[in-house]
């Protein structure tokens, strides 16, 4: 039986961060599953200093 992960990051959140970090095209080429694990981590980690970033301006 497989599950499907349901993403907690948005489709276009990803593509942003993969731009941003440059590994974008392995995405084009490759899919999700192409990338490495230490890009995975970067944009993990990046979307995590984004998100402390926003929810700092909210205060």
């Amino acid at each position: 039986m497989s599950r499907r992960r349901r993403s907690v990051m948005s489709e276009n959140l990803k593509v942003e961060l993969a731009k941003e970090l440059g590994f974008y095209n392995t995405v084009q080429e490759e899919g999700w599953g192409g990338i490495k694990a230490k890009d995975a981590g970067n944009m993990v980690k990046r979307a995590i200093e984004l998100a402390e970033k926003a929810a700092a301006e909210q205060k």
